[in-house]
């Protein structure tokens, strides 16, 4: 499988702004909003697990461990994003840590209910399970491009899919500025490599950042593309040795 397939949402996974507006009501019925500020942790790997998580607003990194004590962060999830679904199919302990980038809001629902308004709810539950799906291919598109693409690729598709590139949503995103050494654990490659080809990103104008904020253009997606369909981006990797 070529990773680029589905570098974008399918938009079919996606709801109008009406919908994601109704099951946002409906999961606010059944659930408790609580607030966070940066630097908090949501939960640690192995903590109980009896709820599920649905994030308003603010941003996450999803964190996991191994047994030898390396820890390597696995994604970053923002607004309408889920934490913590896998207690539903009976997982007890949670399986990764989640800690905050920024200040926001979740809602926190018992796994019970949860399941119960999946069963009464047949358009909530079919885009639950449309976005479970779209997430079990993202695992699969991630281990194919940690296998078969530079580590230029894969930290430009990192990048577009952070953003959400392919929602309905158009024109630069603005994401809170990530360390290099995270986009490098999320990537596979080294901190270096990271800066060198953030810097030539930045040079192409497709990204931009400070201190506090990283903004991504559509451009981007110019680097996941074929370098032999893409004239510019050929040219610009004249520098990149």
């Amino acid at each position: 499988m070529n990773s680029s397939e589905h570098v974008f949402v399918d938009p079919s996974t996606s709801p109008t702004q009406d919908q994601a507006q109704d099951f946002k009501t409906l999961l606010g019925t059944i659930g408790t909003m609580r607030t966070f500020a940066a630097g908090a942790v949501i939960f640690m790997q192995g903590d109980s697990a009896s709820d599920v998580l649905y994030l308003l607003d603010g941003a996450v990194t999803k964190s996991v461990m191994s047994r030898d004590g390396k820890e390597g962060v696995v994604g970053l999830l923002g607004p309408g994003d889920f934490l913590g679904e896998e207690c539903l199919t009976g997982q007890t302990q949670r399986m990764a840590t989640v800690a905050t980038l920024s200040a926001g809001r979740l809602l926190v629902i018992d796994k019970r209910h949860m399941l119960r308004l999946l069963d009464e709810q047949r358009d909530l539950a079919h885009w639950f399970l449309s976005r479970t799906l779209a997430r079990l291919n993202r695992i699969e598109d991630d281990l194919a491009d940690q296998l078969f693409n530079p580590s230029e690729k894969r930290l430009a598709r990192t990048l577009l899919l952070l953003a959400r590139y392919g929602s309905r949503e158009r024109g630069p995103r603005v994401l809170p500025n990530l360390s290099q050494t995270m986009l490098a654990e999320m990537v596979g490659t080294t901190r270096s490599r990271v800066n060198f080809f953030m810097n030539k990103f930045k040079k192409l104008g497709f990204i931009d950042y400070n201190d506090k904020m990283l903004t991504i253009t559509p451009g981007l997606a110019r680097v996941v593309a074929d370098a032999v369909s893409s004239p510019a981006i050929a040219s610009a990797s004249d520098y990149a040795s």
